[in-house]
């Protein structure tokens, strides 16, 4: 089977079990078990939550998105090969690596399948946390155009385009709109200083002042982690996002865990080393297909204003993409994640069948 009828577009339609309307993504669907379920898999698997704790069937897609919007291949490409079990393998990865190294646990209590997670319902702590150790991307744009305090940190004049930072910089954002916290307006994905946080650290949903410690040492340690192990594989992992969560644990502790995912070409830039020396930016995350789409269309302003979201809408639907574009992202995605795992990736040929039947046998969440 070719790699291209390998792709895994609708992830919300899974006879799962389920009393609740399943959550679609971008690229996740979300299925919340029965109580009863729940309970039955948290008693015969020894997961480490407390007694009565939800737990999801999380479904990975291989629809891409960039700039919000998910775009499609000619003649009927409805994603990318690989994509999906490549952003599970890496995810998996580092958060295995963050538990076994003492750092936090993870929401995920198991991997039946490389296209699925069973993870426990974590309350989110509403910030992207994100860490920069090079300035590219929109900093730079905005550092190009005079701002020099970023998130409440000031950085110096006389930076070069792509040049490593002094230091690790952390410049959070709001995860979705939250209402009612003074000097941070009512938009998703607004930058947000330490200051604001602290003031309103409710608002945000953490528990303490000293969780806000927490959360960002957790987020350099974990930065550092993948930095140093991604150094090795000659990769340069430039910037990223976090997100965090509460959970309780079996004996009904609560601790502060990584969620979503960590360390992915989705959730970070990562250049290929040898070509940084030599003084060019190569790209083995998702940033090169943002470059491409830019390049690709001849307005690309219509990508990076939010003021024309409906033209951008008009644009991914009625634009498919050539499909050796598809196959090129695939490529990366595979190679920097058999890279990261050491590992061949596993790129089923029938997900939805090999999804049902593991849930069907091996954990009884199947609609009968």
């Amino acid at each position: 089977m070719s790699l291209a009828k390998k792709v895994l577009e609708v992830n919300d339609d899974l006879p799962i079990k389920t009393n609740l309307p399943v959550h679609s993504g971008k690229v996740r669907a979300v299925y919340w078990l029965t109580d009863e379920d729940s309970k039955r898999l948290i008693e015969e698997k020894g997961y480490n939550v407390a007694p009565g704790s939800p737990l999801a069937i999380m479904v990975i897609s291989d629809r891409i998105s960039a700039f919000d919007c998910i775009w499609q291949g000619e003649g009927g490409m409805k994603g990318v090969p690989g994509k999906g079990a490549a952003l599970n393998a890496i995810s998996s990865h580092w958060f295995k690596m963050f538990r076994e190294k003492g750092l936090a646990d993870s929401h995920i209590l198991d991997v039946p399948h490389p296209l699925v997670w069973i993870v426990q319902k974590a309350k989110p702590v509403m910030i992207e946390a994100i860490a920069r150790q090079y300035i590219t991307g929109s900093m730079w744009r905005s550092y190009t155009k005079g701002e020099r305090d970023f998130c409440g940190i000031k950085i110096p004049d006389g930076l070069k385009q792509d040049q490593k930072l002094p230091e690790l910089l952390i410049t959070p954002s709001t995860k979705g709109i939250l209402t009612g916290i003074p000097g941070v307006p009512e938009q998703d994905d607004v930058n947000i200083s330490r200051s604001d946080i602290e003031n309103n650290y409710e608002a945000f949903n953490f528990k303490s002042t000293a969780d806000i410690d927490l959360y960002e040492k957790l987020l350099k340690e974990g930065f550092d982690l993948i930095s140093n192990a991604l150094a090795e594989l000659d990769q340069v992992f430039v910037d990223t996002k976090f997100e965090f969560g509460y959970v309780k644990d079996r004996e009904g502790k609560e601790k502060l865990i990584y969620m979503d995912e960590v360390g992915t070409p989705d959730s970070s830039r990562i250049w290929d080393g040898p070509s940084y020396r030599e003084g060019k930016v190569v790209e083995n995350s998702k940033e090169g297909f943002r470059q491409l789409l830019l390049k690709h269309f001849p307005d690309p302003d219509i990508l990076l204003n939010k003021d024309r979201m409906e033209e951008r809408k008009a644009l991914a639907k009625n634009n498919p993409l050539p499909e050796s574009v598809l196959m090129e992202v695939s490529k990366t995605y595979v190679n920097i994640a058999e890279k990261i795992t050491g590992k061949k990736l596993e790129i089923p040929d029938d997900a939805k069948g090999e999804i049902i039947s593991i849930l069907r046998d091996q954990y009884k969440v199947i609609k009968e």
